[in-house]
Protein backbone atom coordinates (compact mmCIF):
# COMPACT_ATOMS: atom_id res chain seq x y z
CA UNK A 1 0.00 0.00 0.00
CA UNK A 2 1.39 3.40 -1.09
CA UNK A 3 1.94 5.96 1.64
CA UNK A 4 0.83 9.59 1.29
CA UNK A 5 4.30 10.81 0.31
CA UNK A 6 4.53 8.33 -2.56
CA UNK A 7 1.04 9.21 -3.76
CA UNK A 8 1.85 12.95 -3.70
CA UNK A 9 5.09 12.44 -5.65
CA UNK A 10 3.30 10.32 -8.26
CA UNK A 11 0.53 12.91 -8.63
CA UNK A 12 2.98 15.79 -8.91
CA UNK A 13 5.01 13.91 -11.50
CA UNK A 14 1.84 13.26 -13.52
CA UNK A 15 0.86 16.93 -13.43
CA UNK A 16 4.28 18.10 -14.59
CA UNK A 17 4.49 15.64 -17.48
CA UNK A 18 4.56 17.71 -20.72
CA UNK A 19 1.62 17.53 -23.10
CA UNK A 20 3.50 16.72 -26.29
CA UNK A 21 0.39 16.88 -28.47
CA UNK A 22 -0.20 20.46 -27.28
CA UNK A 23 3.47 21.41 -27.58
CA UNK A 24 3.82 20.10 -31.14
CA UNK A 25 0.49 21.62 -32.17
CA UNK A 26 1.46 25.01 -30.76
CA UNK A 27 4.81 24.96 -32.54
CA UNK A 28 3.42 23.87 -35.92
CA UNK A 29 0.39 26.17 -35.86
CA UNK A 30 2.34 29.15 -34.55
CA UNK A 31 5.12 28.83 -37.12
CA UNK A 32 2.67 28.21 -39.97
CA UNK A 33 0.55 31.25 -39.11
CA UNK A 34 3.61 33.49 -38.81
CA UNK A 35 5.03 32.19 -42.10
CA UNK A 36 1.70 32.51 -43.90
CA UNK A 37 1.15 36.01 -42.58
CA UNK A 38 4.65 37.22 -43.42
CA UNK A 39 4.70 35.72 -46.93
CA UNK A 40 1.43 37.48 -47.77
CA UNK A 41 2.42 40.69 -45.97
CA UNK A 42 5.44 40.72 -48.29
CA UNK A 43 2.96 41.39 -51.12
CA UNK A 44 -0.33 42.72 -49.71
CA UNK A 45 -1.43 44.10 -53.08
CA UNK A 46 -1.10 40.63 -54.59
CA UNK A 47 -3.12 39.13 -51.74
CA UNK A 48 -5.61 41.95 -52.19
CA UNK A 49 -6.04 40.98 -55.85
CA UNK A 50 -6.79 37.43 -54.70
CA UNK A 51 -9.36 38.74 -52.20
CA UNK A 52 -11.04 40.61 -55.05
CA UNK A 53 -11.62 37.24 -56.76
CA UNK A 54 -13.43 36.02 -53.64
CA UNK A 55 -15.36 39.31 -53.39
CA UNK A 56 -16.60 38.76 -56.94
CA UNK A 57 -17.76 35.22 -56.13
CA UNK A 58 -19.77 36.40 -53.11
CA UNK A 59 -21.06 39.61 -54.77
CA UNK A 60 -18.96 41.83 -52.50
CA UNK A 61 -17.21 43.81 -55.22
CA UNK A 62 -17.90 47.02 -53.30
CA UNK A 63 -14.98 45.95 -51.07
CA UNK A 64 -12.46 45.93 -53.96
CA UNK A 65 -11.39 49.48 -53.12
CA UNK A 66 -10.31 48.33 -49.66
CA UNK A 67 -8.86 44.94 -50.67
CA UNK A 68 -5.23 45.85 -49.93
CA UNK A 69 -6.04 47.16 -46.46
CA UNK A 70 -8.18 44.13 -45.72
CA UNK A 71 -5.24 41.98 -46.83
CA UNK A 72 -2.91 43.86 -44.47
CA UNK A 73 -5.30 43.31 -41.54
CA UNK A 74 -5.67 39.58 -42.26
CA UNK A 75 -1.91 39.14 -42.57
CA UNK A 76 -1.33 41.05 -39.34
CA UNK A 77 -3.85 38.91 -37.45
CA UNK A 78 -2.16 35.74 -38.68
CA UNK A 79 1.26 36.94 -37.51
CA UNK A 80 -0.07 38.21 -34.17
CA UNK A 81 -2.01 35.01 -33.40
CA UNK A 82 0.95 32.82 -34.34
CA UNK A 83 3.46 34.82 -32.30
CA UNK A 84 1.26 35.06 -29.21
CA UNK A 85 0.56 31.33 -29.41
CA UNK A 86 4.28 30.54 -29.36
CA UNK A 87 4.82 32.98 -26.48
CA UNK A 88 1.88 31.54 -24.55
CA UNK A 89 0.08 34.89 -24.22
CA UNK A 90 -3.69 35.56 -24.18
CA UNK A 91 -4.32 31.83 -24.47
CA UNK A 92 -8.13 31.96 -24.55
CA UNK A 93 -8.42 34.77 -27.09
CA UNK A 94 -5.64 33.34 -29.26
CA UNK A 95 -7.04 29.79 -29.22
CA UNK A 96 -10.55 30.83 -30.18
CA UNK A 97 -9.23 33.36 -32.69
CA UNK A 98 -7.18 30.66 -34.41
CA UNK A 99 -10.18 28.34 -34.49
CA UNK A 100 -12.58 30.90 -35.96
CA UNK A 101 -10.05 32.12 -38.54
CA UNK A 102 -9.23 28.58 -39.66
CA UNK A 103 -12.90 27.57 -39.91
CA UNK A 104 -13.44 30.62 -42.12
CA UNK A 105 -10.44 29.76 -44.34
CA UNK A 106 -11.53 26.11 -44.53
CA UNK A 107 -14.96 27.17 -45.76
CA UNK A 108 -13.43 29.45 -48.41
CA UNK A 109 -11.02 26.83 -49.72
CA UNK A 110 -13.70 24.14 -49.83
CA UNK A 111 -16.10 26.48 -51.63
CA UNK A 112 -13.37 27.45 -54.12
CA UNK A 113 -12.42 23.82 -54.75
CA UNK A 114 -15.91 22.33 -54.95
CA UNK A 115 -17.42 25.02 -57.15
CA UNK A 116 -14.15 25.76 -59.03
CA UNK A 117 -14.52 29.51 -58.65
CA UNK A 118 -10.93 30.47 -57.72
CA UNK A 119 -7.97 28.69 -59.30
CA UNK A 120 -5.43 29.40 -56.54
CA UNK A 121 -6.19 30.09 -52.89
CA UNK A 122 -3.37 32.57 -52.27
CA UNK A 123 -2.66 31.10 -48.82
CA UNK A 124 1.08 31.53 -49.27
CA UNK A 125 0.96 34.24 -51.91
CA UNK A 126 2.92 33.67 -55.12
CA UNK A 127 5.77 32.02 -53.20
CA UNK A 128 4.03 28.63 -52.83
CA UNK A 129 1.01 28.38 -55.14
CA UNK A 130 -1.58 25.88 -53.88
CA UNK A 131 -4.69 24.62 -55.61
CA UNK A 132 -7.95 25.03 -53.64
CA UNK A 133 -8.06 21.28 -52.90
CA UNK A 134 -4.47 21.29 -51.62
CA UNK A 135 -5.27 24.29 -49.46
CA UNK A 136 -8.47 22.67 -48.18
CA UNK A 137 -6.55 19.56 -47.07
CA UNK A 138 -3.96 21.80 -45.43
CA UNK A 139 -6.72 23.63 -43.55
CA UNK A 140 -8.25 20.33 -42.37
CA UNK A 141 -4.91 19.27 -40.84
CA UNK A 142 -4.50 22.73 -39.34
CA UNK A 143 -8.02 22.57 -37.93
CA UNK A 144 -7.20 19.29 -36.18
CA UNK A 145 -4.10 20.80 -34.58
CA UNK A 146 -6.02 23.87 -33.45
CA UNK A 147 -8.73 21.71 -31.85
CA UNK A 148 -5.98 20.19 -29.71
CA UNK A 149 -4.86 23.70 -28.73
CA UNK A 150 -8.42 24.73 -27.84
CA UNK A 151 -8.97 21.54 -25.83
CA UNK A 152 -5.83 22.00 -23.72
CA UNK A 153 -5.57 25.79 -23.80
CA UNK A 154 -5.68 25.96 -19.99
CA UNK A 155 -2.27 24.25 -19.93
CA UNK A 156 -0.61 27.00 -22.00
CA UNK A 157 1.76 29.07 -19.87
CA UNK A 158 3.63 32.25 -20.83
CA UNK A 159 7.27 31.67 -21.71
CA UNK A 160 8.16 34.92 -19.94
CA UNK A 161 6.87 35.56 -16.42
CA UNK A 162 7.15 39.35 -16.43
CA UNK A 163 3.84 41.03 -17.26
CA UNK A 164 5.64 44.20 -18.35
CA UNK A 165 7.84 42.26 -20.79
CA UNK A 166 4.84 40.39 -22.18
CA UNK A 167 2.89 43.61 -22.73
CA UNK A 168 5.89 45.19 -24.42
CA UNK A 169 6.35 42.15 -26.64
CA UNK A 170 2.68 42.18 -27.60
CA UNK A 171 2.84 45.84 -28.60
CA UNK A 172 5.99 45.25 -30.66
CA UNK A 173 4.42 42.23 -32.39
CA UNK A 174 1.33 44.27 -33.31
CA UNK A 175 3.47 47.13 -34.66
CA UNK A 176 5.67 44.81 -36.73
CA UNK A 177 2.69 42.78 -38.00
CA UNK A 178 0.84 45.81 -39.34
CA UNK A 179 4.02 47.67 -40.28
CA UNK A 180 5.26 44.87 -42.56
CA UNK A 181 2.22 45.05 -44.83
CA UNK A 182 2.06 48.84 -44.80
CA UNK A 183 5.75 49.08 -45.72
CA UNK A 184 5.59 46.67 -48.66
CA UNK A 185 2.35 48.26 -49.88
CA UNK A 186 4.23 51.54 -50.29
CA UNK A 187 7.73 50.33 -51.19
CA UNK A 188 7.16 47.10 -53.18
CA UNK A 189 7.67 43.51 -51.95
CA UNK A 190 10.96 42.78 -50.22
CA UNK A 191 11.14 39.47 -52.10
CA UNK A 192 9.60 39.42 -55.57
CA UNK A 193 8.28 35.98 -56.56
CA UNK A 194 6.77 37.08 -59.87
CA UNK A 195 8.28 36.57 -63.35
CA UNK A 196 8.78 40.34 -63.74
CA UNK A 197 11.30 40.49 -60.89
CA UNK A 198 14.62 42.28 -61.19
CA UNK A 199 17.22 40.31 -63.15
CA UNK A 200 14.71 38.39 -65.27
CA UNK A 201 14.79 38.60 -69.04
CA UNK A 202 11.15 38.96 -70.04
CA UNK A 203 11.41 37.58 -73.62
CA UNK A 204 13.01 34.44 -72.14
CA UNK A 205 10.16 34.18 -69.63
CA UNK A 206 7.75 34.17 -72.60
CA UNK A 207 9.53 31.50 -74.67
CA UNK A 208 7.97 28.12 -75.39
CA UNK A 209 10.53 25.38 -76.17
CA UNK A 210 10.08 23.49 -79.44
CA UNK A 211 9.75 20.19 -77.56
CA UNK A 212 7.28 21.58 -75.02
CA UNK A 213 4.33 19.32 -74.24
CA UNK A 214 0.99 20.79 -75.38
CA UNK A 215 -2.24 20.68 -73.42
CA UNK A 216 -4.01 17.33 -73.68
CA UNK A 217 -7.79 17.44 -74.15
CA UNK A 218 -10.46 14.76 -74.25
CA UNK A 219 -13.26 15.38 -76.72
CA UNK A 220 -16.66 13.87 -75.98
CA UNK A 221 -19.00 13.27 -78.92
CA UNK A 222 -22.77 12.89 -78.73
CA UNK A 223 -23.86 10.32 -81.31
CA UNK A 224 -27.29 9.40 -82.63
CA UNK A 225 -28.23 6.24 -84.53
CA UNK A 226 -30.20 7.14 -87.64
CA UNK A 227 -31.99 3.78 -87.69
CA UNK A 228 -32.94 3.23 -84.05
CA UNK A 229 -32.83 6.79 -82.71
CA UNK A 230 -30.48 5.63 -79.93
CA UNK A 231 -28.15 8.28 -78.47
CA UNK A 232 -24.82 7.81 -76.69
CA UNK A 233 -21.68 9.72 -75.76
CA UNK A 234 -18.17 8.49 -76.52
CA UNK A 235 -14.69 9.94 -76.22
CA UNK A 236 -12.64 10.80 -79.27
CA UNK A 237 -10.33 7.88 -78.45
CA UNK A 238 -13.21 5.38 -78.47
CA UNK A 239 -14.66 7.01 -81.57
CA UNK A 240 -11.41 6.46 -83.48
CA UNK A 241 -10.33 3.10 -81.99
CA UNK A 242 -13.71 1.44 -82.59
CA UNK A 243 -13.95 3.10 -85.99
CA UNK A 244 -17.44 4.37 -85.27
CA UNK A 245 -16.87 6.97 -87.93
CA UNK A 246 -17.03 4.18 -90.54
CA UNK A 247 -20.61 3.27 -89.54
CA UNK A 248 -22.93 5.50 -91.54
CA UNK A 249 -25.80 4.81 -89.11
CA UNK A 250 -24.13 6.99 -86.47
CA UNK A 251 -23.99 10.75 -86.78
CA UNK A 252 -22.47 13.38 -84.49
CA UNK A 253 -25.01 15.68 -82.86
CA UNK A 254 -23.87 19.20 -81.97
CA UNK A 255 -20.33 20.23 -81.10
CA UNK A 256 -18.02 17.97 -79.08
CA UNK A 257 -17.39 18.81 -75.43
CA UNK A 258 -13.71 19.34 -74.68
CA UNK A 259 -12.17 18.67 -71.25
CA UNK A 260 -8.58 19.43 -70.25
CA UNK A 261 -6.95 16.16 -69.17
CA UNK A 262 -3.34 17.24 -68.74
CA UNK A 263 -1.89 20.73 -68.61
CA UNK A 264 1.03 21.20 -70.97
CA UNK A 265 4.00 23.54 -70.70
CA UNK A 266 3.10 27.12 -69.86
CA UNK A 267 5.69 29.91 -69.94
CA UNK A 268 6.14 32.06 -66.85
CA UNK A 269 4.72 35.00 -68.83
CA UNK A 270 1.91 33.78 -71.04
CA UNK A 271 -0.50 36.71 -71.18
CA UNK A 272 1.56 39.81 -72.00
CA UNK A 273 0.56 41.53 -75.24
CA UNK A 274 1.47 45.19 -75.70
CA UNK A 275 -0.41 47.05 -78.43
CA UNK A 276 -0.38 50.59 -79.79
CA UNK A 277 -3.35 52.88 -80.42
CA UNK A 278 -4.05 51.13 -83.75
CA UNK A 279 -4.07 47.71 -82.11
CA UNK A 280 -0.70 46.60 -83.53
CA UNK A 281 1.29 44.11 -81.43
CA UNK A 282 4.50 45.88 -80.33
CA UNK A 283 5.42 43.54 -77.46
CA UNK A 284 8.83 42.48 -78.76
CA UNK A 285 9.65 46.00 -79.94
CA UNK A 286 9.11 47.35 -76.42
CA UNK A 287 10.72 44.50 -74.52
CA UNK A 288 13.85 44.03 -76.64
CA UNK A 289 14.81 47.69 -76.83
CA UNK A 290 18.66 47.77 -76.63
CA UNK A 291 18.69 51.18 -74.95
CA UNK A 292 17.54 51.96 -71.44
CA UNK A 293 13.79 51.64 -71.37
CA UNK A 294 11.70 53.26 -68.64
CA UNK A 295 8.43 51.36 -68.46
CA UNK A 296 5.90 53.28 -66.37
CA UNK A 297 3.00 51.04 -65.35
CA UNK A 298 -0.45 52.29 -64.37
CA UNK A 299 -3.14 49.64 -64.17
CA UNK A 300 -5.93 52.21 -64.30
CA UNK A 301 -5.26 55.93 -64.73
CA UNK A 302 -8.81 56.75 -63.60
CA UNK A 303 -7.94 55.44 -60.12
CA UNK A 304 -4.95 57.73 -59.67
CA UNK A 305 -5.47 59.92 -56.62
CA UNK A 306 -4.11 63.44 -56.35
CA UNK A 307 -1.05 62.02 -54.59
CA UNK A 308 -0.62 59.43 -57.35
CA UNK A 309 -0.86 62.14 -60.01
CA UNK A 310 1.84 64.14 -58.24
CA UNK A 311 4.02 61.03 -58.21
CA UNK A 312 3.39 60.43 -61.92
CA UNK A 313 4.20 64.06 -62.66
CA UNK A 314 7.49 63.75 -60.73
CA UNK A 315 8.35 60.52 -62.58
CA UNK A 316 7.50 62.15 -65.91
CA UNK A 317 9.60 65.24 -65.14
CA UNK A 318 12.64 63.17 -64.12
CA UNK A 319 12.40 61.01 -67.25
CA UNK A 320 12.13 64.14 -69.41
CA UNK A 321 15.33 65.48 -67.82
CA UNK A 322 17.10 62.16 -68.41
CA UNK A 323 15.96 62.01 -72.05
CA UNK A 324 17.75 65.29 -72.76
CA UNK A 325 21.14 63.66 -72.12
CA UNK A 326 20.64 59.96 -72.86
CA UNK A 327 19.08 58.03 -75.79
CA UNK A 328 16.42 56.34 -73.70
CA UNK A 329 12.90 55.21 -74.45
CA UNK A 330 10.04 55.84 -72.04
CA UNK A 331 6.62 54.22 -72.30
CA UNK A 332 3.42 54.12 -70.34
CA UNK A 333 1.68 50.75 -70.11
CA UNK A 334 -1.94 50.83 -68.99
CA UNK A 335 -5.22 48.98 -69.34
CA UNK A 336 -7.11 52.28 -69.52
CA UNK A 337 -8.82 53.60 -72.63
CA UNK A 338 -7.08 56.03 -74.99
CA UNK A 339 -9.55 58.72 -73.97
CA UNK A 340 -8.58 58.47 -70.31
CA UNK A 341 -4.87 58.36 -71.14
CA UNK A 342 -5.20 61.45 -73.33
CA UNK A 343 -6.89 63.26 -70.45
CA UNK A 344 -3.92 62.49 -68.16
CA UNK A 345 -1.53 63.44 -70.95
CA UNK A 346 -3.20 66.84 -71.32
CA UNK A 347 -2.89 67.43 -67.59
CA UNK A 348 0.74 66.40 -67.17
CA UNK A 349 2.19 66.82 -70.68
CA UNK A 350 3.57 63.29 -70.61
CA UNK A 351 6.84 62.54 -72.35
CA UNK A 352 5.82 58.87 -72.25
CA UNK A 353 4.63 56.91 -75.29
CA UNK A 354 1.32 55.28 -74.39
CA UNK A 355 0.60 51.60 -75.03
CA UNK A 356 -2.11 49.23 -73.94
CA UNK A 357 -1.82 45.90 -72.12
CA UNK A 358 -4.17 43.61 -70.24
CA UNK A 359 -4.85 44.35 -66.59
CA UNK A 360 -3.61 40.96 -65.31
CA UNK A 361 0.05 41.20 -66.41
CA UNK A 362 0.16 44.89 -65.47
CA UNK A 363 -0.77 43.98 -61.89
CA UNK A 364 2.18 41.58 -61.79
CA UNK A 365 4.76 43.97 -63.27
CA UNK A 366 4.93 46.49 -60.45
CA UNK A 367 2.80 46.42 -57.30
CA UNK A 368 2.29 50.17 -57.49
CA UNK A 369 0.00 52.50 -59.42
CA UNK A 370 2.01 54.11 -60.91
CA UNK A 371 5.23 52.10 -60.77
CA UNK A 372 8.38 52.02 -62.91
CA UNK A 373 10.57 49.29 -64.40
CA UNK A 374 13.99 50.10 -65.86
CA UNK A 375 14.81 47.64 -68.64
CA UNK A 376 17.50 47.04 -71.25
CA UNK A 377 17.54 44.30 -73.90
CA UNK A 378 14.49 42.75 -72.26
CA UNK A 379 16.06 42.44 -68.80
CA UNK A 380 14.49 44.11 -65.77
CA UNK A 381 17.28 46.09 -64.13
CA UNK A 382 15.37 47.89 -61.38
CA UNK A 383 11.83 48.50 -60.15
CA UNK A 384 10.45 51.42 -58.17
CA UNK A 385 7.15 52.27 -56.56
CA UNK A 386 5.56 55.68 -56.94
CA UNK A 387 7.23 56.70 -53.66
CA UNK A 388 10.76 55.56 -54.43
CA UNK A 389 11.48 56.63 -58.02
CA UNK A 390 14.84 58.46 -57.71
CA UNK A 391 16.25 61.69 -59.04
CA UNK A 392 18.12 62.13 -62.32
CA UNK A 393 21.42 62.29 -60.45
CA UNK A 394 20.79 58.95 -58.77
CA UNK A 395 19.78 57.33 -62.05
CA UNK A 396 22.96 58.63 -63.69
CA UNK A 397 25.32 57.50 -60.95
CA UNK A 398 23.73 54.12 -60.28
CA UNK A 399 22.53 53.04 -63.74
CA UNK A 400 22.88 55.21 -66.82
CA UNK A 401 26.61 55.98 -66.60
CA UNK A 402 27.49 52.48 -65.42
CA UNK A 403 25.56 50.16 -67.68
CA UNK A 404 24.68 52.14 -70.78
CA UNK A 405 26.43 50.78 -73.89
CA UNK A 406 24.99 52.05 -77.19
CA UNK A 407 24.12 49.32 -79.66
CA UNK A 408 24.87 49.96 -83.35
CA UNK A 409 21.93 49.85 -85.73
Amino acid sequence: MMNSTTMYTSSASHQKRPNWALTISRFLVGCLFIFSGLIKANDPKGFGYKLEEYFKVFNLSMLDEYSTWIAIVICAFEIILGALLLLGLARNKVSWGLLLLTIFFTFLTFYSAFFEVVSSCGCFGDAIPLTPWQSFLKDLVLLGLILIIVRFRHQIKPLIKSRFSNNLLTILIIIVSFGAGIYTMNFLPIIDFLPYREGNNLPQQMEIPEDAEPDVYEHIYTLKNKSTGESKTVSDEVYMNEKIWEDENWEIIGDPKSTLIKKGFEPAIADLIISDAEGNDVTQEILTNPYFNFVVVSTDVTKLSSVDLLALDRINTTIREVSEDYPIRAVLLTASSSQNVNFINDQLNLVLESFNADLVPLKSMVRSNPGVMLMQNGTVIKKWSKHTFPSKEHLESQFLNKQFTPTAN
